[in-house]
């Protein structure tokens, strides 16, 4: 018996002709990272402590889930102003930020070391009867508005809000055109007295969220985190189930509820409401504790 004969069998290989082997290489390079992660994380009170200060380890985490490939990005209430400030401190440049509870998606112009954004999505509506309405019940409330461009336009000083360059006006002047959203903070009352305030009045034609304090953050109908996040999510050919949000307010609860309802993941900061909990469904650990870091490193 022949050397060539005592040889085993090593099967077959089936050849492509060259372009067909390239047009292949091409699907399964646009094609969706099956191990990618769509990392959606609130600012203050998950990345962010009630002084300012950034959660223990955040920084180092998400380095950690940028190396492995996941896409981490915020979703926050806050303007694009002081959004982007917190990008940097965090050390990312993803392709979108939510802002603005959803109302406000932006998208960076040109590759991955760019640091230019522009409005990907806006939604708006016309503020004058939500206004007229809420002034009425709340004489002695502070309002602001915030346009399309990022305009901010406010009735008077607004604790904790950062008023840079937005623009004193009366309270009629609020309503002159369509905005983004609409806040109000009320020095006097509390969360509670808001729930029952937007009960009582019947908020029907906004989207809004309470906060921890007494302030009231109203979107246009049917927009929330969850809308933004949504498009973004598509933009980015992720599939539902690889989604991980993680938040503590009440802000947070529709894209919770979006996350886990289609599969991906949200987890909530210990501290937050118990209505918060329970639309995430995971409860980690406080921001004080680092508990977007704990998370993050897990992965």
């Amino acid at each position: 018996m022949s050397d060539e004969a005592a040889l085993p069998d090593t099967g077959a290989v089936e050849s492509a002709p060259k372009q067909e082997a390239a047009d292949l290489v091409a699907d399964l390079a646009d094609a969706p990272h099956l191990g990618r992660l769509l990392i959606a994380l609130d600012i203050d009170g998950t990345v962010l402590l009630e002084d300012d200060t950034l959660s223990p380890g955040v920084v180092e985490a998400i380095t950690h889930a940028h190396r492995a490939g996941h896409e981490v990005m915020l979703a926050t209430g806050r303007s694009w102003d002081s959004t982007h400030t917190i990008m940097d401190r965090l050390g990312i440049r993803p392709e979108y930020a939510v802002c603005s509870n959803g109302a406000i998606v932006m998208r960076r112009v040109g590759g991955v070391d760019a640091t230019e954004y522009e409005r990907a999505h806006v939604e708006t509506f016309d503020p004058s009867e939500v206004l007229a309405l809420l002034g009425e019940h709340l004489s002695g409330a502070h309002f602001l508005v915030e346009l399309p461009d990022g305009t901010r336009k406010f009735t008077d000083y607004l604790d904790d809000w950062n008023l840079e360059k937005a623009h004193k006006v009366t309270f009629a002047e609020l309503s002159a055109e369509p905005v983004c959203r609409v806040v109000v903070v009320a020095p006097e009352q509390t969360d509670q007295d808001f729930l029952e305030l937007v009960e009582r009045i019947g908020l029907t034609q906004v989207s809004y969220a309470i906060g921890w304090t007494a302030w009231l953050d109203i979107a246009p109908q049917g927009v929330d985190k969850s809308t933004a996040l949504e498009l973004v999510r598509g933009w980015l050919g992720i599939a539902p189930e690889r989604v991980l949000v993680m938040g503590d307010g009440r802000n947070d609860i529709e894209m919770m509820q979006w996350a886990v309802r289609n599969g991906g993941r949200a987890i909530a900061m210990h501290q937050g409401p118990p209505e918060v909990h329970a639309a995430a469904g995971e409860v980690g650990l406080s921001v004080t504790e680092g508990g977007v870091a704990a998370i993050l490193r897990a992965l």
